[in-house]
């Protein structure tokens, strides 16, 4: 047993504030404990102190000199450091955010400030009844609100903000899907029934748009931009708390990795509708590059959604073909069953499909004005090799392009029947470019695709060939902006909603309003039969089909020595 005198030399006095509900002040208390006392024991004497009746199972203590919980509750103040200096918070671990989603749609509800970011995140998609939430994950908005705090303050108060717990009946909302298997659980949940967040929003005025638009050509690309960039996301390893977040403090949710796993039109409408806004307002601002054709591409696709989403039956799939969940289920099945074994059937494989077709190259070097030249290539495994002839195949090629870890970019303007690849190959002084000219777009579809999974070390005896071939057709297809043969020219006359709407403000610059009008809808008679959940995934795959789709950016310290080289990922 302690005496009081060697209680009173073994113990100190504990500061800690008490957070109470919004609109109240807090409370500070201060607490005589010995260093032995554990941090349950900590948290019971602090509530017996505040004597108020209130649910306090949510609360826990944070640490604001180290920025840390205490979750612990079996560890006593001296396991975790703590001096009679420290400054405790009794804080809930529950906080309201506001997020603002990939369709620029502001909306608040309460998370947990106390789960590492990952944790976090996985909880907001199943409210919002996101599947896949690893795709996901929080970064700061690009402005600076210690800076900006007045303004952030007066248009919080004109923004639209949408509070999810209110219209999911609470913070604890159940989504309509089982996150194991995909499949629906028990539709209890009237909210859910209709998702609002599965609906396209419509597009900003060019006024609005161009506030919201940066030039390139005003962009400082240093290094301290990129690094800023970069630091914007938020660690998933750590608490919301621990990286200075307070309460309603705005935060982005979006799609980080640009991998994408098995999409399902019945259980991802919302997956698919903000990834579709994602991709669609990084084509509006240029945060990735794009040509003119596929900016007018991009357009097509847009108007014929925004027109999809208007009209009084947006989501009515009559053309598309009735699917029986049974055949679906069998499919799904035999075809994990079959990328189990994927390697021994490839080991079974003696004959490796071939591509051999007269094809044009180019080498660009210093001062040469030599045009393409036309060769006989033949594609096998992961190479590529050129001959003067067909009749030459038989003996030495010219030259060998091994593909393996290449880069595959492509040079296309169907319009002008140019279908060309542009390779780069490593070497061991950086990378070499090699052009490629197809003369139709099967063949590029064919030779495109090899080459991209080449590039991965695969073959054209993978079953992902056809798929990606089908793919780059269906691409080539949505750039052709003219219109289908026999098929009058449209009348802009006919387009309800202001065409400058679905491009960046630097395209609507170019062209007269009439003129894009018209180019847009010339480019539309292509897509018009697509339903509202086949445009936007075209939209997503056309996304994905950019060069610079997926190009990421780290932080790297190099340093030299005369051994090796060492190289620091942060």
């Amino acid at each position: 047993m302690v005496t009081p005198a060697k209680y009173g030399e073994t113990s100190w006095q504990l500061s800690v504030q008490v957070d109470q509900k919004e609109g109240d002040e807090s409370m500070k208390f201060k607490m005589r404990v010995m260093g032995d006392l554990h941090i349950g024991g900590l948290m019971l004497k602090l509530v017996e102190k505040i004597k108020a009746p209130q649910d306090w199972s949510d609360h826990a203590l944070w640490w604001e000199q180290r920025k840390c919980w205490l979750l612990r509750t079996h560890w006593t103040l001296d396991k975790y450091g703590i001096q009679a200096d420290a400054e405790l918070r009794y804080t809930p671990q529950h906080k309201p955010l506001l997020l603002q989603l990939p369709n620029m749609k502001t909306i608040q509800m309460t998370v947990s400030f106390s789960n590492v970011v990952f944790k976090t995140v996985i909880d907001i998609c199943r409210i919002l009844n996101i599947r896949r939430p690893e795709e996901l994950s929080l970064l700061k908005p690009p402005d600076d609100a210690s800076k900006k705090k007045k303004k952030k303050d007066k248009d919080s108060e004109q923004e639209d903000i949408w509070d999810i717990d209110l219209l999911s009946g609470g913070p604890s909302g159940t989504a309509t899907y089982d996150p194991e298997n995909g499949m629906p659980m028990s539709a209890t949940s009237v909210w859910f029934g209709e998702n609002p967040l599965a609906e396209s929003q419509a597009n900003l005025p060019p006024a609005e748009l161009a506030k919201m638009y940066q030039p390139l050509s005003l962009v400082d690309k240093t290094f301290d931009l990129v690094v800023a960039i970069i630091n914007r996301w938020l660690d998933s390893s750590r608490s919301l708390m621990e990286q200075d977040i307070q309460d309603y403090d705005k935060l982005l949710l979006r799609f980080k990795y640009n991998v994408f796993f098995d999409i399902n039109p019945k259980y991802d409408g919302v997956r698919i509708t903000q990834l579709y806004e994602q991709a669609r307002w990084s084509i509006l601002l240029e945060e990735i590059d794009c040509t003119e054709e596929e900016m007018l591409m991009f357009a097509s696709l847009q108007y014929h959604i925004c027109k999809l989403t208007m009209s009084t039956e947006p989501l009515n799939n009559s053309n598309e073909p009735e699917i029986d969940e049974i055949e679906a289920a069998l499919s799904n099945l035999e075809v994990t069953l079959e990328a189990g074994h994927t390697d021994k059937i490839l080991e079974d494989i003696t004959d490796i499909p071939e591509l051999a077709n007269s094809l044009r190259l180019f080498r660009p070097k210093r001062l040469t004005l030599r045009p393409y030249k036309e060769y006989w290539f033949v594609f096998k495994d992961t190479t590529i090799s050129y001959y003067k002839n067909k009749e030459a195949s038989s003996g030495e090629p010219i030259e060998q392009f091994h593909l393996r870890g290449c880069e595959v970019v492509p040079d296309v303007n169907v319009t002008e029947k140019k279908f060309g690849i542009k390779l780069l190959l490593p070497v061991a002084d950086g990378m070499n470019e090699v052009y490629i000219r197809c003369d139709n777009e099967t063949q590029y579809a064919k030779w495109k695709a090899a080459c991209v999974l080449a590039s991965k070390g695969k073959t054209m005896a993978y079953s992902s060939y056809k798929t990606e071939v089908k793919h780059i057709q269906s691409f080539l297809q949505m750039k052709n902006l003219a219109p289908p043969p026999g098929q009058a020219a449209p009348d802009v006359e006919t387009m309800e909603m202001n065409a400058e709407c679905f491009v960046s403000p630097r395209y609507a610059k170019k062209h007269k309003t009439k003129q894009l009008t018209a180019r847009i809808l010339e480019a539309h008679q292509n897509i018009a039969q697509l339903s509202l959940v086949e445009a936007k995934m075209r939209f997503i795959q056309a996304w994905q089909s950019l060069p610079e789709f997926g190009i990421k950016y780290y932080i790297v310290s190099i340093t030299l020595n005369p051994e090796s080289l060492v190289c620091n990922y942060r």
